[in-house]
């Protein structure tokens, strides 16, 4: 059974390690502008996936205008399908201040299914981000 743990991305060393994987998912993978994937890092919460001891997954979230903005979900190809996403997601909600009262993302299509699960929904116009079709999905309270 692989051990999985999440947790919040603080150390130089970690944060290091959150920024390789998002690297290889969105800039190698996803061929997203470098420029793109590296904005607002001081102010967001930043979370590291390990599974076995293997930096796997990281995501992060942060507060705007609007509300709180969860983002860059991100997990290496030889890792997905095995409940990394979802144990990120439930913990950056979780590590959300109880007055978060709106609740958002910008899914990629194939990542909607995932977020619904999670009382994610989809609101407004389909829309490109980076070359990648996106919608604004808002979590419903």
């Amino acid at each position: 059974m692989d051990i999985l743990h999440v947790q919040k991305a603080v150390s130089k060393e970690d944060l290091e390690k959150v920024f390789s994987i998002r690297k290889i998912v969105f800039v190698d993978e996803q061929k997203c502008p470098p420029e793109i994937e590296w904005a607002n890092e001081e102010e967001s919460t930043h979370f590291l996936a390990i599974s076995d001891h293997q930096p796997c997954g990281a995501c992060r979230w942060r507060k705007t205008e609007k509300g709180y903005k969860l983002e860059r979900f991100a997990v290496l190809k030889e890792f997905r399908g095995q409940g990394i996403g979802r144990a990120l997601i439930a913990t950056a909600l979780d590590d959300l201040p109880e007055d978060a009262d709106y609740i958002y993302l910008n899914a990629q299509l194939d990542a909607m299914s995932l977020y619904a699960k999670f009382g994610f929904i989809a609101e407004g116009d389909q829309f490109e981000e980076a070359g990648i079709q996106h919608f604004r999905m808002v979590k419903s309270l």
